[in-house]
């Protein structure tokens, strides 16, 4: 553990469902807007089309940011909700919900701590300005934030790891990708970078529980990103 503490540099961070909760965060504002819809099924549709629709993109070697990719899966969700008749000013106020996102209870201290000894920022598909507001809202404490907007190619592009040791001179050894996903993981990790994984099993809301079972191949496994600080001596 003293090893890999002392050989990284810069640990960044994957953000929606790793750092903030997007689930709890949007279902309470569909709620909110009394649209007359299940909040978090809701949640769950829109979250839902990120995959797909960024798939379709890159195919075309479209470039587009997250707020507006989000706003095309919007209009279709609403579609499909029943809910086409959505004002345009209502429409703009629940797409940049993912600027307002709540971050886990964890979070803002265990990065806090992490920024003591480490250079820590974020690594996210979330357009600059997307992950700006999020930060000052939810009180993120990043030293840098960086996005895919940054290398113009969306996670799992090798680009947007390597990119990270780029931007702070440092080798892919150097950085750790932390994450609540492993896939996102697996490819940091074909990049070169260490891995951590964060357990959040709520990601998806408390009725949809995902495992969070450790993999062998991450360099760390924690339950928190204040376990994650701990056991980077921070």
């Amino acid at each position: 553990m003293t090893e890999i503490a002392d050989r990284i540099r810069v640990i960044a961070f994957d953000v929606f469902g790793t750092v903030v909760d997007w689930h709890g965060s949007v279902a309470r504002e569909v709620a909110a807007m009394n649209l007359g819809v299940d909040p978090a099924a809701f949640a769950l549709a829109w979250r839902a089309g990120y995959q797909p629709a960024m798939a379709e993109v890159m195919q075309r070697g479209e470039w587009v940011i997250l707020d507006d990719l989000h706003r095309r899966i919007l209009d279709r969700v609403l579609g499909e909700f029943g809910l086409d008749d959505l004002p345009e000013a209502e429409r703009q106020h629940l797409n940049l919900v993912w600027h307002r996102l709540d971050p886990w209870p964890d979070s803002v201290e265990g990065l806090t701590r992490l920024k003591s000894g480490y250079t820590i920022c974020s690594l996210s598909n979330g357009n600059i300005g997307l992950l700006t507001d999020m930060a000052k809202n939810a009180g993120l404490p990043w030293d840098c934030i960086l996005s895919a907007e940054n290398f113009n190619k969306y996670k799992p592009h090798p680009e947007t790891y390597l990119g990270v040791a780029k931007t702070f001179a440092a080798a892919p050894e150097q950085v750790m990708l932390a994450a609540a996903h492993h896939s996102d993981l697996e490819h940091a990790r074909n990049c070169g970078l260490e891995t951590a994984y964060i357990e959040r099993p709520f990601e998806y809301g408390r009725e949809k529980p995902k495992n969070v079972a450790a993999w062998d191949a991450n360099t760390l496994h924690s339950t928190s990103i204040i376990d994650l600080a701990q056991q980077m001596g921070c």
